[in-house]
């Protein structure tokens, strides 16, 4: 197997278990159980409107769906396992698609005239998204 570098499953799979399953599936599963919780811990923002509420409750849902993958494709990456690297397409993407669509939403609120969140936020979580799911692209296309 090509690696991208030394130890780069175990590190993609670090990130993907991080950003993936942590973040976004507990996060999300947090936000569906008690949105007020998610709220005073700093999951959702206070200040959200409640035509993006839906929104985000919608995303919640879909995070909470399809997320559960995250720490399987995580944990098989760090285990080394040959299904770890098939699976790790499905959260690559996903993050990707996260980090891609989380700048462009924030984006479009600012120019709607609300700015919920700051600017070291906006450009972290983008590219927290954009390296676990690039990282995760590049380690699974590199294998077997």
């Amino acid at each position: 197997m090509n690696q991208v570098f030394p130890y780069a499953n175990v590190v993609a799979g670090v990130l993907v278990l991080i950003v993936g399953f942590v973040f976004h599936w507990i996060g999300q599963l947090i936000s569906i159980l008690n949105w007020d919780l998610a709220t005073r811990i700093g999951l959702q923002e206070a200040a959200l409107l409640p035509e993006y509420q839906v929104y985000e409750r919608a995303v919640a849902a879909a995070d909470v769906a399809l997320g559960w993958i995250y720490g399987i494709a995580g944990l098989g990456l760090v285990l080394d396992a040959q299904w770890g690297y098939k699976l790790a397409w499905f959260p690559g993407v996903v993050l990707v698609y996260h980090g891609i669509s989380y700048w462009f939403w924030t984006g479009n609120r600012r120019k709607a005239g609300h700015k919920l969140v700051s600017d070291s936020m906006r450009i972290g979580w983008s590219v927290m998204n954009l390296v676990a799911g690039g990282l995760a692209i590049v380690v699974a296309w590199n294998a077997y």
